[in-house]
Parts: structure tokens; C-alpha cells; sequence
């Protein structure tokens, strides 16, 4: 089985990376001659996924005037989070409540995806199908991120995720989830680690490792460098 349909996350303030985004959404920013959306779109688009969702909020009228102006074989779909702004599991979650789709990935436009990801991808599809779970999280070693300030998210262990008092594993911006895990949630606004620590309850969050080094926008300090 394969994953049909990608969620791309561009609802974000940015605030971390004023002045610049005063003015242009976080993933409309370039690094090295290329948007951070356009940069995204193509990762799904190699991993052969041509459905995809994105949600906006802030200056998301120039996203959806960007992707309007495309000519690609992509099907892309643009959904306002609305009157206000619904975080990370909102988003999410009204994205995929009126689909008949059961399971999606999703991304971050704020890593910096690659050809390198493909393979990664593709091993968490087959594990997650395999072992017929409902949410799988690309995790890396601390170790391998550019912005050595960034702490730790999470503990990996036998391919299940925990948080301890000290962890080595940070969410890259990918995960693939069944819709199922946003059943009795009874709010519009909620983060995504709300539901990570109900599965962390449950002994039901997984984690698979990049072997990749990650490279994430953190800031405008992060930002410099990789320009």
C-alpha cells in the first residue's frame, strides 16, 4: 500500500524569521534559488504522491496566488485554516476531516528536503503499513542537525517514541498518520504533540530514523547561513 495524498503545514507565523517574513510567508523564502514550498513539492512529487493539501493562514493569500500560478501535474488543493490560525494538529486535522482517505503524510516546508529523503520515505511506508499502526514520526539523532542549539524531542527505542528527562531524537517535519488518531477530539485549535502524548500513553507513537543530517530554518540566524 502506498500513501495517495501529501499535507504541507505553511500556516506559520514565522516570527522567528523577521524582519523577513513581515512580508513573504515562511514557505515562499529562498534558499539557494528555491522556495522552501517549491523545495517540499518536489520531494513529494519523487516519492510519486501528485495529491496534495495545503493549509494557509498567514499571508496565505500570496501562497495560494503562487501555487495558482504554477503549470505542474501536481493536484494541489489550498485550505485556509480560517478565522484563526488552528496550530499544528488543527491544521492538520481540518485538512483531512471531510477526506474519505484514511492515511496521509505530512511536511514541514521548514526542513530542507532532498533526494536523500526517497529512500527513509519509502521505509516508513512499508513499516507503517506493515505493522498497521496509526502514526509514524522521521526522527534524527541530534548529532546530525545544522542548528546545534535544538534540543531533543523524543527517545527512540525498538521503533517506539517516548519523552524522558534527557532525549536524543528530533522530529524532522514528516510523519504519516491515520486519521483515526483525532478521534473524541472535540476542539479546532490544538497542537500535534497533544496527540503524541495520548499515543506515548498507549505505547503507540513510532519513530523511524534518517540517516540523513537535518537542516531546519530554525531562525533568521539559521536562515543566513544556509543562504
Amino acid at each position: 500500500m502506498k500513501i495517495k495524498t501529501a499535507l504541507i503545514l505553511c500556516a506559520g507565523y514565522g516570527k522567528r524569521l523577521h524582519p523577513l517574513t513581515k512580508d513573504i510567508p515562511k514557505p515562499l523564502l529562498k534558499i539557494k534559488n528555491k522556495n522552501l514550498l517549491d523545495n517540499t513539492l518536489e520531494i513529494i512529487k519523487s516519492i510519486g504522491i501528485t495529491k496534495i493539501k495545503i493549509n494557509t493562514y498567514y499571508l496565505g493569500e500570496q501562497i495560494k496566488k503562487y501555487i495558482d500560478q504554477k503549470v505542474d501535474s501536481l493536484n494541489i488543493k489550498i485550505i485556509s485554516d480560517g478565522e484563526k490560525i488552528l496550530d499544528t494538529g488543527g491544521g492538520i486535522f481540518n485538512l483531512i476531516q471531510h477526506e474519505k482517505e484514511e492515511d496521509f503524510i505530512t511536511f514541514n516546508p521548514d526542513t530542507l528536503w532532498n533526494s536523500k529523503y526517497i529512500e527513509i520515505i519509502n521505509k516508513m511506508q512499508n513499516y507503517y503499513f506493515n505493522n498497521e499502526i496509526k502514526n509514524l514520526l522521521m526522527v534524527v539523532k541530534k548529532d546530525r542537525s545544522f542548528d546545534s542549539r535544538l534540543k531533543g524531542d523524543f527517545t527512540l527505542n525498538n521503533n517506539k517514541l517516548s519523552k524522558q528527562s534527557k532525549n536524543d531524537f528530533i522530529y524532522t517535519g514528516c510523519q504519516i498518520l491515520n486519521k483515526k488518531i483525532f478521534n473524541n477530539i472535540d476542539k479546532k485549535v490544538f497542537s500535534m504533540s497533544e496527540i503524541w502524548d495520548k499515543l506515548i500513553k498507549k505505547n503507540e507513537l513510532y519513530g523511524l530514523e534518517s540517516s540523513n543530517d537535518f537542516l531546519h530554518i530554525t531562525d533568521i540566524e539559521i536562515f543566513k547561513k544556509l543562504i
